[in-house]
């Protein structure tokens, strides 16, 4: 059974840090890229970040470019997300995502909330 456990959400104030971490369980984690995704109320999912299987690559939603960093390690089967000066417009439910040749993997989310 494929499980992806997010954690790392929470309330912080504008220019603050979060980071997010969700850990994956059931698929061979080191083949397959990850991303992050986030969703904030009455607009679409948006890209925030994705990295290569091994971590040699990361590509970031214009949005955060210069202030998140996606990292993974494979030996925890973890992807991480580091947020600093957080805005109140990152404001959303943050999603870990990747895609096998088997399926499409979303977490079950974890809410940011930038407010002061």
């Amino acid at each position: 059974q494929v499980q992806f456990v997010e954690s790392g959400g929470g309330l912080v104030q504008p220019g603050g840090s979060l980071t997010l971490s969700c850990a994956v369980s059931g698929i061979s984690f080191n083949l397959y890229p990850m991303g992050w995704y986030r969703q904030a109320p009455g607009k679409q999912r948006e890209l925030v970040a994705t990295i290569s299987s091994l971590g040699s690559t990361t590509n970031y939603g214009d949005a955060v470019k210069g202030r998140f960093t996606i990292s993974r390690d494979n030996a925890k089967n973890t992807v991480y997300l580091q947020m600093n000066c957080l805005k109140p417009e990152d404001t959303a439910v943050y999603y870990c995502h990747t895609v096998t040749q088997y399926s499409t993997y979303w977490g079950q989310g974890t809410q940011v909330t930038v407010s002061s």
